[in-house]
């Protein structure tokens, strides 16, 4: 894994910006949902959670494959 390093404004912590990462790079499909918690340090389920009161789906089905799921 690559490191990288970035000054923050005073008003962003660490942890903050780790997490805003984390939720931008899994919304925007480059980290799996595990790998995203990894990195902000959260548990899978607690990932979720914080993804949820972002509005930001979970599962990500296309139509095809919600079909197929719903008709199963």
């Amino acid at each position: 894994m690559s490191v990288l390093q970035v000054e923050l404004p005073p008003t962003i912590s660490e942890d903050e910006a780790r997490l805003l990462l984390a939720v931008k790079l899994y919304e925007a499909g480059r980290v799996s949902l595990g790998k995203a918690a990894e990195l902000a340090g959260y548990s899978k389920r607690a990932f979720m959670e914080l993804l949820s009161r972002q509005k930001i789906s979970v599962v990500n089905y296309s139509p095809e494959e919600l079909e197929q799921e719903v008709l199963r």
